[in-house]
């Protein structure tokens, strides 16, 4: 999964905001909003059994464009935010769409698509046995969906000098880097996102030269050259279906698949983070990964939100009112 955050075109750092947002903001309009949302989270489960990372990578990209609004969401058209080359990939949105209607049937013009996506993103991680965490809720739907508010989402050939920059322009520090970056440990990329790295890699051409001999080996099988680049492969190698910190080793151990997640281990401040979950005399002294990843994904999710008479809450979640 190539997730990465935005930077917004602005002189001013944008900081989480966490105003009239709270945990069990629906309790009284609409009690069962959450239980609605992770049962249409579970059926999705069923029949696609890698919906977990796609929920958690369309939390993410939704977040960093307009904030955590709901902009990915609209398809008014070609020009609509979702069709921006830097979401390429992105899915997920036939089951927040399934999750609106069941709680429009029940709770009409009450629960938001932004906090579908959030609680949905939230689900996902508990059903790739990631750490649980409640949600804060009460977030309103964006009305600006625009194709190229997303020009700067990050790539995977950013340096790790450019990815700390967008990171902070969104209020986020080095370690909300590291361990939003560790969410690869559930996503999968396509081969169009390794040929660089494999075959064309800067500078001198060839392979990256960090990669792990043997990584190098399985990768190029995977995808080799003028292969098909729509294959997708895991990205944490050896557990890419458990939520737990085995991307951080890899890339420690030079078993990082995306050149974006290396470069974690080219600076010394996130170099510090990573190697933070491992070299703890015990690991009852040491940083715990989970309850890392729960604060900053909490973090991430209070990004530009729209609260009290801002925005609107979208009958359907494609589509403005």
């Amino acid at each position: 999964m190539v997730v990465y955050l935005v930077l917004i075109l602005s002189c001013v750092v944008a900081r989480p905001s966490q105003a009239q947002l709270n945990v069990g903001f629906y309790d009284d309009t609409c009690p069962d909003a959450e239980s609605i949302v992770t049962a249409v989270v579970r059926d999705a489960s069923l029949s696609n059994p890698r919906i977990a990372p796609v929920l958690l990578r369309l939390h993410f990209h939704d977040c960093f464009v307009e904030g955590c609004d709901g902009s990915i969401l609209i398809d008014s058209g070609s020009n609509a935010e979702r069709h921006a080359f830097g979401h390429q990939g992105v899915g997920g949105f036939e089951v927040i769409e399934k999750a609106k209607a069941q709680l429009e049937s029940v709770c009409p013009g009450v629960v938001s698509c932004a906090d579908i996506v959030a609680l949905a993103a939230r689900d996902a991680v508990a059903l790739a046995n990631g750490p649980g965490y409640q949600v804060q809720t009460g977030r309103r739907d964006g009305l600006v969906s625009d194709i190229s508010a997303a020009d700067n989402m990050p790539d995977v050939s950013d340096s790790i000098q450019q990815l700390k920059a967008k990171f902070l322009q969104k209020g986020l520090s080095g370690k909300d880097l590291v361990v939003l970056t560790a969410a690869h440990t559930i996503g999968t990329t396509a081969c169009f996102f390794m040929t660089d790295r494999l075959y064309n890699f800067f500078p001198g051409g060839g392979s990256d030269p960090a990669i792990n001999p043997e990584l190098l080996s399985e990768l190029k099988s995977q995808c080799p050259q003028n292969g098909d680049v729509n294959v997708r492969i895991p990205i944490d190698r050896g557990s890419d279906q458990t939520f737990n910190n085995q991307i951080l080793q890899n890339i420690r151990s030079g078993f990082a698949v995306l050149s974006s997640d290396a470069k974690l281990y080219e600076d010394g401040g996130t170099k510090s983070v990573v190697d933070s979950y491992f070299s703890a005399p015990s690991p009852m002294f040491g940083p715990v990964f989970e309850t890392d990843f729960v604060h900053s994904i909490v973090r991430m999710g209070q990004i530009g939100v729209k609260t009290g008479s801002q925005g609107e809450i979208r009958n359907f979640c494609a589509a403005f009112n």
